[in-house]
């Protein structure tokens, strides 16, 4: 998910009363929702699973069990460079570092559940394994959710009251296990009616504002396939899907390529479902790599790898 989501998370957690449990309650919900993310600055690391983006800092050991300590600490030496110089509010609530230590578990552990939602995945059990876990609940970026979550904050703060922000929890609580639950719809509806597909691998993408809509991708037998789902039409069956593709991942030169470089090996490493364009000149072969569930005009070009081979 966006950082603005996580964010608004981590705030509308801290309103239903929570920040006033302790001296940087706010700060310790709206930090640690966001504190998986601190991976971004560590693409460099020899480590992989600290390098791959939603690896380490977003599994349940690395984000969830070991960050959150390391935030709560800082945010306690904050505190107690504020409190030496007198920059403590004088109404603020009394330092309680148990409280400071919930908090930031409270809000690390958003993070991964809202980033299950999506196509792009998680490795939730990293570094135990590299298997990516999705429930496709929610588009990368949900209007709703921003609007549940920043309305029931704004409410919130207007009326001085926590229940308006645990509304707004409860509500997109219910709208995320509504929208997983027809994923699961449009996994089943390819295997369960035409085109009666046996798929090794499937993502059911929902559109932003139309949630309740999802563009199905799956492979069977070495070739992609998008179709359509709409649970307002069928519940059981795609609305449409289009022709097989093969992902020509097999192809030696495709595996040839694959070895080329590490940006590309590094690249197949995140993908999930990893495709390949072939494309001769001469002796010259170019192959783009991408990945099946970023196909679309817009999203492709920021998911793609290419390598440039001579085979004579």
């Amino acid at each position: 998910m966006d950082n603005l989501t996580h964010s608004l998370v981590g705030w509308a957690l801290a309103e239903t009363g929570l920040k006033h449990r302790t001296r940087k309650g706010m700060a310790a919900c709206i930090l640690a929702a966001n504190l998986p993310d601190i991976d971004v600055f560590f693409g460099w690391a020899p480590w992989a699973p600290l390098a791959m983006h939603r690896g380490f800092t977003h599994g349940l050991v690395g984000g969830v069990v070991l960050l959150p300590p390391v935030l709560a600490v800082l945010l306690w030496l904050l505190d107690r460079w504020q409190l030496a110089n007198g920059k403590v509010a004088t109404d603020a609530p009394r330092m309680h570092f148990g409280w400071l230590l919930a908090l930031s578990w409270l809000g690390a552990i958003t993070h991964p559940l809202l980033d299950l939602q999506n196509v792009y995945a998680v490795q939730l059990l990293s570094p135990a394994t590299g298997r990516w876990f999705h429930t496709d609940g929610l588009f990368i970026v949900s209007p709703w959710l921003l609007a549940f979550l920043g309305f029931g904050i704004w409410r919130a703060r207007k009326g001085k009251s926590g229940k308006p922000a645990i509304v707004a929890l409860l509500i997109t609580l219910a709208f995320i296990l509504v929208n997983m639950a027809i994923s699961a719809m449009a996994w089943r509806a390819p295997t369960t009616d035409v085109p009666y597909a046996q798929p090794d691998r499937i993502f059911a993408s929902p559109e932003p504002l139309l949630f309740w809509r999802r563009n199905v991708v799956w492979r069977a037998g070495g070739a992609i396939t998008h179709g359509r789902f709409d649970p307002l039409r069928s519940a059981a069956r795609l609305l449409d899907y289009g022709q097989q593709v093969a992902d020509n991942m097999s192809l030696p030169v495709v595996k040839r390529a694959a070895m080329a470089t590490p940006e590309v090996r590094d690249f197949l490493a995140w993908s999930q479902m990893p495709t390949a364009r072939v494309e001769r000149d001469g002796c010259n072969v170019t192959v783009t790599f991408g990945d099946a569930r970023f196909a679309g005009p817009v999203m492709a070009g920021g998911f793609q790898e290419t390598v440039s081979l001579k085979e004579c």
